[in-house]
């Protein structure tokens, strides 16, 4: 159940933060509404607290999963392209919003493979 809620928290991440770099693009006006400043950072909360659920959950504390620090070092990374793409215009925030959705998908494919390098 537990993964369940993360994995709906993930793909509400992932619609909010398309649909948010294409309003700074296309309507920056309508990113002035508070409740598209505040549910972000809900959101983010709510999918951090249900990972760490998991991860104590799973009990992966442990040295042999990784797989779990890649994680947290890729969304780390994808919160600083995610910045830049809101805050950045032109080929620059296509740039990083390019490389933040390659944080996402290196994010679920090491999630679902639990391989750091699961691409050798």
């Amino acid at each position: 159940m537990l993964k369940h809620i993360h994995l709906l928290f993930v793909a509400l991440l992932v619609v909010s933060f398309v649909g948010r770099v294409m309003l700074a693009e296309f309507r920056p006006a309508a990113l002035s509404q508070k409740w598209l400043r505040i549910a972000p950072h809900v959101l983010d909360t709510l999918l951090l607290l249900s990972g760490l659920a998991l991860v104590f959950q799973g009990n992966w504390l442990i040295a042999e999963y990784g797989w779990i620090v890649a994680k947290m070092l890729a969304l780390s990374v994808f919160i600083g392209f995610g910045m830049l793409a809101m805050r950045e215009a032109g080929t620059a925030r296509w740039l990083a919003f390019a490389g933040a959705l390659i944080c996402l998908f290196y994010i679920a494919k090491v999630a679902i493979s639990k391989q750091v390098l699961f691409f050798l």
